[in-house]
């Protein structure tokens, strides 16, 4: 069975979304992020990256939500496009425009943000980019039901595991300035499977709060020599 490691936060919901929609069976494996599981050396055999999610497929392993995105649409031929390079083309760029747009700059926009409110150029730097990149995302919805056209497909998965977090890293007034992406948002929450998935997180017993252990694993830039 395919083993799914697991933390409720943006990146392992995307897995959690598509492992619900096409009904693979899988075990979900916590790893509890503040408590510093993510890297303890059984999971560094996983993902040397010691981030979430990864996933252990009949000995095959994959790490970083986007390509285990692709793998699992692939293997399965579940929630892609038509087998075509002008169909092609078009999931890649906006896979990767997830990946190397969308969760980087939202990531880096929610730490300075909450975490570290001193550095202003920093905040500014990040919100801006955040914004610049959903309101892209919000565009191309404005032409398009979902991201690649009438069809649903795994890239709608990637940019909702991101949409589930908008208010967080734009602020509460974001979804006004951002209808066509609360639209897909909205649709894609309604999902049977997107409420299993969402349901993930109430499965065990995860770490809360923000104290100094936790900040030690969660920021390890802080402990690290310059």
């Amino acid at each position: 069975m395919l083993e799914f490691y697991y933390h409720p936060s943006p990146n392992p919901a995307k897995v959690a979304l598509f492992l619900e929609e096409s009904a693979l069976p899988y075990e979900l494996i916590p790893v509890d992020t503040r408590k510093g599981e993510q890297f303890k050396p059984e999971y560094l055999a996983v993902n040397p990256n010691a981030k979430t999610p990864a996933i252990v497929d009949d000995g095959v392993t994959v790490f970083d939500s986007n390509a285990i995105l692709l793998y699992l649409a692939e293997k399965t031929g579940k929630f892609l496009p038509e087998d075509t390079p002008a169909a092609r083309g078009p999931m890649l760029s906006w896979l990767m425009f997830v990946a190397t747009g969308i969760g980087p700059y939202s990531g880096q926009s929610v730490h300075f943000k909450h975490y570290a409110p001193e550095l202003s150029y920093a905040i500014n730097r990040y919100s801006y980019e955040a914004r610049r990149h959903f309101g892209i995302l919000d565009a191309q919805l404005a032409k398009h039901r979902y991201m690649l056209g009438p069809t649903y497909t795994f890239v709608d998965m990637a940019v909702w595991g991101w949409a589930r977090v908008v208010p967080l890293i734009l602020g509460d007034d974001a979804w006004a300035t951002l209808p066509h992406l609360k639209r897909l948002f909205d649709n894609v929450s309604a999902r049977p499977a997107a409420v299993r998935a969402t349901a993930l997180k109430d499965k065990f017993r995860f770490k809360a709060e923000l104290d100094d252990a936790a900040r030690r694993y969660m920021f390890r830039h802080i402990a690290a020599p310059a």
